[in-house]
């Protein structure tokens, strides 16, 4: 059994700064990947970034590149994303999960098995 429970959300203007955290406890160091997705009002779930848990390998979806920096704890079993540079477009709740096998850090949700609460990000403009 995983637990995720994630923080660091808010609101912030256009240009600014957040640092999410996704705290987890259970059998995290057997997952191969944990990974974070965001869902907009009346839109899909979407893949924002993912790292393989043991070698810090990362994966990110072309809409962050550059302005979010995924990043792992595996000492505290805690995951991160600092977003720089926000946009209003990135205005979402973000969700945190864990990956438990796979080739490489999967951009498909039904690859994910243990999901957090999420935590709502807003930018204004």
């Amino acid at each position: 059994q995983v637990q995720l429970i994630e923080s660091g959300g808010g609101l912030v203007q256009a240009g600014g700064s957040l640092r999410l955290s996704c705290a987890a406890s259970g059998r995290t160091s057997s997952s191969y990947a944990m990974g974070w997705f965001r869902q907009a009002p009346g839109k899909e779930r979407d893949f924002v970034a993912g790292i393989k848990w043991s070698s810090g390998t990362t994966r990110y979806a072309d809409s962050v590149k550059g302005r979010f920096t995924i990043s792992r704890d595996n000492a505290k079993n805690t995951m991160y994303l600092q977003m720089n540079s926000l946009k209003p477009e990135d205005t979402a709740v973000y969700y945190c999960a864990t990956q438990p096998t796979g080739l490489w850090i999967s951009t498909q949700l039904e690859k994910y098995d243990y999901w957090g609460q999420g935590t709502q990000v807003t930018v204004s403009s």
